[in-house]
């Protein structure tokens, strides 16, 4: 692998390797600011038409926005590898190199994770400058960084806990697949800190191995740093093929955050807390359901179900189950062994309400005593079903609140196949989405939007209070004309009232 004065093979002026091929992701700093961790490591190719040297520039397009650099550690193939064992991998490594695998996001949406359009233009593979021996270097002991006019952005090494595969897993990996001849490159992933450049923007990226001594100089091995300048394009696309696009999406992976980018934070995600989920169980289904109303939400309840027991509430956050209308051939295949009504009640969390859709059919049921008793010990905040509930006695003994059709003897599959979870059901008329919040009394079920849940539970009480007052007047003898709604006279009697509780 070693040319006759001891140097690493280089590619010979003007040449170029047989291929280029990159790993989609492979540092665990990026899987944590992506938010995906890989089980096995992917990859793409690069055309050798978009390799460059160290000095060059490199072009934004014409209309793009977010040209984004990656700094990366190259692998320079010494000797032909196909079938290798990791612990063997390394030998045919040639040399080690700085890489910046550079990329227009606006093209993303039309390679699919090709990379074509997006990383495949001309100058976007700057290698260099210098080639470091691999001999010299051990395959965990690199480092890579990299600088934007002169900040330093990128920096981590190929330590154990830095890397999701190592080097030498990745030319294994993909050894078994092909044959890596000598020449070949490989960009082994970026860490986290890849941003967005503009024209002006200067960017350099550095391979060293701090931990070792170069035998010739004595110093650290370095590949120099790789410099590229950037420069803005002024072809325009044609109509001839695929043009930049962009979302805020992509402009928070590009620029790394939603903040970076210039965007507005997302919202929070909802969680149904404890004090939320207080307010709605002292709210009645029938307030929530006017509240509902007001803010335009017709067909929020879930109707034809009622409690296996008096006094049942639920408040509590949608997990589905959807049953289909029996058909034997597919029972057959559906309805055995751990079949989607089991996994349903295997997986239900803490807080959660099983809510079957079962077309309101009433020939079977759709649970019994013993998966009753599955969700009360997981704890599930309730089930509520469109169809039947057989051992209802039994059912309702277990403690767990459930809403559902009339009783019924027969097992699910005299009308059903348990079908799937987690998706959208109808149930009782009412269309429910994993998470949705549900709430249940005496007077039904109500399906609430998770983001109109805080504020309609808030309006509820508000009028509950509202609405005691009222009864009071009417108890102590006054009409319900003008006072129920309240006129403006009885309005500021209810505003005074209520400010010399609350003083």
């Amino acid at each position: 692998m070693a040319d006759d004065d001891g140097a690493p093979p280089a590619l010979a002026p003007g040449a170029r390797p047989g291929k280029v091929i990159a790993v989609h992701l492979s540092y665990a700093s990026r899987a944590r600011q992506r938010g995906v961790r890989p089980a096995a490591p992917s990859y793409f190719l690069k055309p050798t038409s978009s390799l460059a040297a160290t000095g060059g520039e490199v072009e934004r397009p014409a209309g793009a926005e977010l040209l984004a650099f990656e700094g990366e550690i190259a692998l320079v193939i010494g000797a032909p590898a196909r079938h290798v064992a990791v612990d063997r991998a390394w030998a045919h490594v040639a040399a080690v190199t700085a890489a910046n695998d550079l990329g227009v996001y606006d093209l993303r949406w039309a390679d699919k994770g090709s990379n074509v359009r997006s990383k495949g233009r001309d100058g976007y593979t700057p290698l260099g400058p210098e080639l470091i021996d691999a001999r010299d270097v051990a395959p965990d002991a690199l480092r890579v960084r990299t600088w934007v006019n002169g900040a330093l952005v990128q920096e981590d090494t190929t330590g154990a806990d830095a890397l999701l595969f190592p080097l030498t897993q990745i030319v294994a990996d993909l050894s078994q697949h092909l044959t890596l001849e000598t020449g070949d490159v490989i960009l082994t992933g970026t860490p986290a800190g890849s941003s967005v450049l503009v024209p002006g923007d200067v960017v350099e990226v550095e391979v060293d191995a701090p931990g070792s001594r170069d035998p010739r100089t004595g110093a650290p091995p370095s590949s120099g740093r790789l410099v590229t300048s950037v420069v803005q394009g002024h072809t325009p696309f044609t109509d001839v093929g695929s043009g930049p696009r962009v979302d805020d999406a992509e402009r928070a992976q590009a620029w790394g955050s939603r903040e970076a980018a210039g965007l507005d934070p997302e919202p929070a995600p909802f969680t149904l807390d404890a004090a939320l989920a207080d307010k709605l169980r002292r709210a009645p289904v029938a307030g929530l359901s006017a509240q509902l109303r007001k803010r335009g939400l017709n067909n929020v309840v879930i109707e034809g179900v009622r409690p296996v027991a008096p006094g049942q509430e639920i408040v509590g956050r949608a997990t589905t189950l959807r049953m289909l209308p029996n058909r034997e051939d597919l029972f057959a295949a559906h309805g055995g062994g751990h079949n989607a009504q089991k996994r349903a009640f295997d997986t239900v969390e803490l807080g959660e309400v099983v809510v079957i859709e079962a077309r309101g059919e009433r020939g079977s049921a759709t649970l019994g005593d013993v998966l009753a008793l599955r969700a009360r010990v997981r704890g599930a905040a309730g089930v509520v079903t469109d169809g039947g509930v057989r051992d209802v006695e039994a059912v309702a003994a277990t403690g767990l609140p459930v809403f559902s059709g009339p009783p019924h003897p027969a097992v699910l599959g005299r009308r059903h196949v348990p079908w799937e979870t987690g998706v959208a059901v109808a149930c009782g008329g009412a269309t429910v989405l994993p998470g949705d919040v549900i709430v249940a009394d005496a007077d039904g079920v109500v399906v609430i939007p998770p983001h109109l849940a805080t504020e309609v539970a808030d309006a509820t009480l508000a009028q509950e209070d509202e609405d005691a007052w009222v009864a009071e007047q009417v108890a102590a003898g006054a009409p319900v004309e003008g006072l129920f709604p309240p006129n403006a006279t009885w309005r500021a009697a209810y505003e005074a009232a209520r400010r010399a509780r609350e003083s």
